[in-house]
């Protein structure tokens, strides 16, 4: 019984440690009705020409570096891409807070991130395979998400799939108060940043920055924030745009099921 328990643990463990991270890697592109208005007409026009240029060229390299509070600060590296679906591959390395201590525990402080269409999934090592039947790979389906866990769920499956680098300027256009900065170097490239606050996941505000260059495409963004264990911080940059950005369906064998996982935790109420 003792052995099923810490089994049962050690899966559930792995569960919420990448959905973290999967959280920590992806902006919400559903802005609270309240925070709609309109701002200047001209920075209107300025980023919705960014949005449809960024949506266009439809994929990119990413790195970025995320921290959480005390739960968490990490870095991904990889490329995506984004015209039919959200597809792609990330190295996410876990470099502080209590959740690289939980993967340590887990053996390993790095995971591979795969994004297709209708699912993700996540690579966590040899221990997690252990307690896993011999399986590495996670695999959460965006539909169950939606139909386990409500509305939480649903949002957490747009939020896996909002990634791409318009999201931030969706969030940008439902900002009462966006507005251009000026004009910065951003890693050599000459680009103009924009500004403002946008109603973040629960309660309080989130400020996002984006910086665009000559050709209205996003070569960095900021999101700023508050967690329940202290300050958000997320700056990405963006690079190599119409970069080819593929990701290969892990073995079916390899891989456990996010559904199944639950079932041996004994569902979402955490009984047994």
């Amino acid at each position: 019984m003792t052995s099923m328990r810490a089994r049962r643990s050690a899966l559930w463990i792995a569960l919420t440690t990448a959905l973290t991270a999967l959280a920590a890697c992806t902006s919400s592109d559903r802005p609270a009705e309240e925070s709609r208005a309109a701002p200047a007409a001209a920075v209107t026009a300025a980023l919705r020409t960014v949005e449809r240029s960024t949506d266009r060229a439809e994929s990119a390299r990413v790195r970025s570096t995320t921290t959480m509070g005390s739960s968490l600060s990490m870095k991904a590296d990889g490329a995506l891409a984004w015209s039919d679906g959200l597809t792609g591959t990330l190295k996410i390395t876990y470099t502080g807070g209590t959740t690289a201590e939980t993967m340590r525990r887990l053996g390993t402080t790095s995971m591979e991130a795969r994004y297709l269409p209708d699912a993700y999934y996540a690579r966590l090592g040899e221990t997690f395979a252990e307690k896993a039947d011999g399986r590495h790979w996670i695999r959460y389906v965006y539909d169950d998400l939606k139909n386990l866990a409500g509305s939480a769920g649903a949002d957490l499956a747009n939020q896996m799939r909002g990634n791409a680098p318009h999201t931030a300027v969706k969030l940008l256009l439902s900002s009462a108060d966006v507005r251009k900065v000026g004009e910065e170097t951003v890693r050599g490239v000459r680009a103009t940043r924009y500004s403002g606050t946008v109603q973040g996941e629960g309660s309080g505000t989130q400020t996002v920055e984006i910086w665009v260059d000559d050709r209205n495409l996003l070569v960095k963004k900021v999101e700023k924030g508050r967690t329940a264990t202290g300050g958000l911080t997320q700056t990405a940059y963006y690079a190599d745009y119409g970069v080819k950005a593929t990701a290969e369906k892990p073995p079916a064998g390899d891989t456990a099921d996010f559904k199944e996982l639950l079932k041996i935790r004994g569902g979402l109420d955490g009984t047994r």
